[in-house]
């Protein structure tokens, strides 16, 4: 019936073509996503991603149980886009692993996830970070442990001068269970030597989000748009996962950041618009048809604008959060005290007229409705 509406339609030959493959559970080139951003009508866009979506998770939105915990704001880096480090934040701090540890055992029984993220520390390396982990994993057996960007990863391991594999074998062997997907920016060189020159490379990032999954180490994918990118460098990056997720299976879900201007030194960007926002997510959905999740983080568009993007191929609003982060709301993010219930979540997604799922870290479904 949608492919008989689309044959009919007064939409271009040339997008008709790509969205009847989409329809068809056909792969689209490079070439063809490009022209999906450049000349697709918004509905048709969210119409092709709704219908992906569907395909691939039914009508469930996924959440979980989670916290976050970020180590410090001290870093090696200055990237430009950045609110959260010491360099541009009016706010500087280092939490001590038994800190950390403290907050892990307070944490009430119904989390299940803890996420560790933070700035590149000077001083630390990988042992330090090993030991936090296992501490944690001491502390509650339990909780999934999500920790450590590939950036972070690099100069740890690099620190420690140990290869990215003995370093990854090293944070699993002391309890690490996956990955997430920061730092990989924009995968392109001449964009990240403007807008992150000291930060890792495309090749740093790929090599150990690849070495993670030959260790049966799960991952997530990111991608910082909306600033001086344009969608040719935005399908690239795209295609990059892609080619990795054929090789390995190893993400678990594909998140956009969008960039926000507020105190960092790319203010002068204006942010994109909302719609753009809406199409970035149909068109990531239809993109990557072998990544299963696609998931827009609330805490940094506000719960409004997570709502209207399961419309276009959303099916993961990440979870509780309880407040815990201040990566985004120092950029000026959506909400700026991020934290919700299990029970807001789950009516939160009952509202948008889906399924809500409880999952854990891999998603498995633990409870839905």
């Amino acid at each position: 019936m949608i492919s008989e509406i689309i044959q009919a339609s007064a939409i271009s030959s040339t997008i008709k073509e790509i969205a009847l493959k989409v329809l068809g559970a056909t792969r689209i080139t490079p070439d063809e996503g490009i022209l999906l951003y450049r000349e697709a009508d918004t509905s048709l866009l969210a119409l092709l991603a709704d219908q992906v979506r569907k395909r691939m998770v039914g009508d469930y939105v996924f959440y979980n149980r989670n916290v976050h915990i970020e180590p410090t704001n001290i870093c090696v880096y200055d990237c430009k886009f950045c609110s959260y480090s010491h360099h541009q934040s009016k706010e500087s701090w280092e939490l001590s692993i038994a800190e950390m540890v403290k907050t892990v055992v307070k944490l009430g029984d119904d989390i299940t996830e803890v996420h560790i993220v933070g700035a590149v520390h000077p001083g630390r390396d990988i042992y330090y970070y090993a030991d936090l982990v296992r501490r944690v994993h001491q502390a509650r057996p339990t909780l999934h442990i999500k920790a450590y960007t590939a950036i972070e990863i690099e100069y740890m391991a690099q620190r420690s001068e140990l290869s990215f594999e003995q370093g990854l074998q090293l944070l699993k062997d002391a309890g690490l269970n996956s990955l997430p997907g920061g730092g990989a920016e924009i995968f392109d060189d001449t964009i990240r030597e403007q807008i992150c020159g000291k930060k890792s490379s495309t090749e740093a990032w790929i090599e150990i989000h690849e070495t993670a999954h030959k260790l049966d180490i799960p991952t997530n994918a990111t991608i910082l748009y909306g600033h001086i990118e344009q969608f040719e460098h935005r399908i690239h990056h795209m295609d990059l996962l892609r080619q990795l997720q054929d090789r390995t299976g190893g993400f678990n879900a594909y998140i956009p950041l969008k960039f926000k201007n507020k105190n960092n030194e790319m203010s002068y960007v204006e942010e994109v618009s909302l719609i753009e926002d809406l199409r970035n997510y149909a068109v990531s959905r239809i993109y990557l048809d072998n990544i299963a999740h696609l998931k827009a983080y609330w805490p940094m568009i506000g719960k409004e604008m997570a709502a209207l993007s399961l419309a276009f191929g959303v099916d993961d609003l990440d979870g509780t959060i309880n407040d815990s982060t201040k990566i985004y709301s120092l950029a000026g993010a959506g909400d700026q005290n991020p934290s919700l219930s299990s029970d807001e979540i789950r009516q939160f997604i009952l509202k948008a007229g889906r399924t809500p799922a409880e999952r854990d870290s891999v998603y498995n479904i633990i409870s839905e409705g």
